[in-house]
């Protein structure tokens, strides 16, 4: 099993593959056991989330599973009881707010996966 974590940011990031931007590596599939989104800061905060098929965008009115969930300071929430396996090119992508810096957000999110 895998772990990874990221600073969840303004903008779309996919923290499965950060170097590429471009989902699961090719030749791999990967199966989500659990993801959490935690809030560091002291005020809420709040985030989408997409999964994003290999070859499509990010696009609120089809890719998008969470919208806009509201998570309180210092609460965190668990994407666990749903399975979601992924093929190479598929992504999972966060847009969060509020802005408290450089596009970044008090939001932390953990995947964790295994290859399948």
């Amino acid at each position: 099993m895998a772990i990874v974590n990221a600073q969840l940011k303004t903008t779309a990031l996919d923290i499965i593959d950060q170097a590429s931007s471009q989902g699961v590596p090719a030749g791999k599939s990967y199966a989500i056991t659990n993801i959490l989104v935690c809030n560091t800061g002291s005020a809420d905060a709040n985030f989408d989330m997409h999964l994003i098929p290999d070859g499509s965008s990010l696009n609120n009115k089809v890719t998008r599973v969470i919208n806009n969930l509201t998570l309180p300071a210092a609460e965190t929430f668990t994407f666990d009881s749903e399975r979601i396996v992924l093929e190479a090119g598929d992504a999972i992508v966060f847009v969060a707010s509020p802005d408290i810096g450089s596009s970044l957000t008090d939001l932390a999110a953990t995947i964790s996966y295994l290859e399948v």
